[in-house]
């Protein structure tokens, strides 16, 4: 099933321990991206809890040669509720700064289990499962959730213009470098589907579950990588 870049670049997918401290009140993070081995864009996300409201934001800027012929960012919102199983979307949102036919967004009415999508100025209404996130929650639902003993994760997720389920394979105990250094966590991949992408993501236990990694590779071999270069966790 194929994965949308951001964050996760949405989607970047907790526990390596049976338990960990609450969830963090603010995350400040910045990542690399790129096509083999060419930096093409750079995010920067922040998220922010008070009391049972949370609210995230993801911009996406292109470097190098992409930002001559696609120099447009792409702003990514979720807001919403925090409950005893971790976020609950309310409100989100995917703008293209010079693109605005890709815009689109979507509103969570929990109460009516009632999933609304705006398109092109056209709204679809569907149901609303339990479990669904969207692509930007996605990434930051897993500080709330423990996969220690568990090796599969299944979930919906929302782009704001459809509803798919995903399910992905976790294996603990595994490492990941980045930038910031080598850390201990969980890997997160995606069970093979024909004809869609492969989704790996590493997951750092040590600090909160957050995503220091995901690599994107299509059908063709072609991957991009999402790489944390810095991090900014409060308690």
């Amino acid at each position: 099933m194929k994965y949308p870049l951001q964050s996760l670049l949405g989607f970047i997918l907790c526990v390596a321990n049976a338990a960990f401290a609450a969830p963090p009140s603010s995350v400040q993070a910045s990542y690399d991206i790129y096509k083999g081995s060419i930096k093409i864009g750079q995010i920067e996300e922040s998220y922010t809890r008070k009391k049972d409201r949370y609210t995230l934001s993801s911009t996406t800027s292109p470097v190098g040669l992409l930002a001559i012929f696609k120099p447009g960012k792409i702003i990514i919102s979720s807001s919403g509720l925090i409950g005893t199983k971790g976020l609950k979307p309310l409100h989100f949102s995917d703008q293209r700064e010079r693109d605005a036919n890709k815009n689109r967004s979507a509103e969570f009415d929990w109460t009516a289990k009632k999933l609304t999508l705006i398109e092109h100025e056209q709204r679809k209404v569907l149901p609303l499962p339990d479990d669904t996130q969207d692509r930007l929650s996605v990434m930051y639902q897993f500080m709330f959730l423990s996969l220690a003993k568990t090796d599969m994760l299944n979930f919906h997720m929302t782009n704001g213009s459809k509803l798919d389920i995903y399910n992905y394979r976790i294996t603990p105990d595994q490492s990941v470098t980045v930038p910031l250094g080598t850390f201990k966590g969980l890997y997160v991949a995606s069970v093979p589907e024909a004809d869609a992408n492969r989704i790996e993501i590493w997951l750092a236990g040590e600090h909160a579950n957050f995503p220091y990694k995901m690599v994107i590779t299509d059908k063709d071999g072609g991957q991009l990588t999402q790489v944390l270069n810095k991090l900014d966790i409060k308690p």
